[in-house]
């Protein structure tokens, strides 16, 4: 149950709360209305123009032109080869994009990037995003399905972004910005200069620094870690599951240590699980599991996950990662060979 989670998470992060069951009042319906932007209107008329579902795989949509003084892309309409404008500004630059339609479990992975947004942060192998050899790591998410039809939301921060891709019904398609690896952070910089540093045999005060910064960096974001978790186990228990998941799915965003991972994960699952949301809630134990969470005595038993529990695909993915001290099969196959299946 989830207070038992908590006193996990408390030893992890500090995070106290009551021990008190949550209550498990109705599911909330979608708070969240998102509001497009130019681009994405254009995007949603060129599509409805078409008449016609979006292919996979699209390999050049088009270009986007970004300045330097502006946070907002202008959405050019050309196609591969052509350019963005006609413009020959010095501080504009092309920003290449591209649309790939995925079905589930689609392969990736991501994570929050500074400006919170979505970014890919690994790509399965032979999963279905690899088999269309489009992603990279770095690339940054701009708009998804909405969760039922065909409309197309625009990427909002970390955490909405994830609830949209996880609750979304069929398959997925991803408009994303080409990035071919790069992955801007304060963080690579700094590796890059101790890096060279430390081959010059020569560790300066700038490294020093650095470390130290890294190491307040470090404590900076447990402290967020902390207070988002508080805020999603509150939510959780005022029976606000999709708000909670906002918070829970950003800690996860920000690259938590494994243990952390496990039991927010596991949180993710049980806010689904009281959604309703199945397939989703089951991905997201899976990814507790896969992460280290091994208290499967609560996954059979725990209240806030009961409707995970009567989907056929539990008892499998729970068998997979805690196989069963009585073999079923080998116990059916000893009966059939001295004859106790036979009628």
């Amino acid at each position: 149950m989830l207070a038992a989670r908590a006193s996990l998470l408390s030893h992890v992060l500090s995070v106290h709360r009551d021990g008190h069951r949550l209550d498990s009042p109705p599911p909330l319906s979608f708070p969240y209305t998102s509001t497009r932007t130019a681009s994405s209107k254009a995007f949603a008329a060129i599509s409805r123009a078409k008449n016609d579902r979006i292919p996979s795989v699209r390999r050049i949509l088009w270009y986007a032109t970004a300045t330097t003084s502006e946070t907002n892309n202008t959405v050019a309409s050309s196609e591969e080869g052509e350019g963005s404008g006609s413009g020959s500004n010095p501080t504009e630059t092309k920003v290449e994009e591209y649309e790939v339609e995925l079905e589930k479990p689609i392969g990736l992975k991501f994570y929050k990037g500074s400006d919170r947004g979505t970014y890919v942060d690994a790509i399965a192998p032979g999963g279905n995003a690899d088999k269309t050899k489009m992603f990279t790591a770095g690339d940054k998410v701009i708009a998804t399905s909405a969760v039922f039809g065909t409309d197309i939301w625009p990427a909002a921060e970390y955490g909405r972004t994830m609830y949209t891709i996880r609750q979304r019904i069929g398959p997925l398609l991803m408009r994303m910005q080409k990035r071919y690896g790069k992955i801007e952070s304060a963080a690579n910089t700094e590796k890059d200069i101790i890096e060279a540093e430390r081959n010059s045999g020569f560790i300066s005060d700038k490294v020093r620094e650095i470390q130290m910064q890294n190491s307040l960096r470090k404590m900076e974001l447990k402290r967020k870690r902390e207070t988002e978790i508080k805020e999603g186990l509150k939510l959780y228990k005022e029976g606000k599951y999709e708000a909670a998941l906002e918070n829970f799915e950003s800690v996860l965003g920000s690259k938590p240590e494994r243990r952390e991972a496990a039991v927010t994960s596991y949180n993710v699952a049980c806010c689904y699980s009281q959604l309703n949301q199945i397939e989703a809630g089951l991905s997201a134990l899976e990814d507790a599991m896969e992460a280290g969470y091994e208290d499967y005595q609560t996954i059979r038993t725990d209240p806030d996950i009961a409707n995970l529990r009567s989907s056929e695909k539990f008892k499998p993915l729970l068998d997979k990662y805690d196989e069963p001290f009585i073999n079923e099969n080998a116990i059916n196959a000893i009966k059939s060979l001295f004859g106790f299946n036979k009628k």
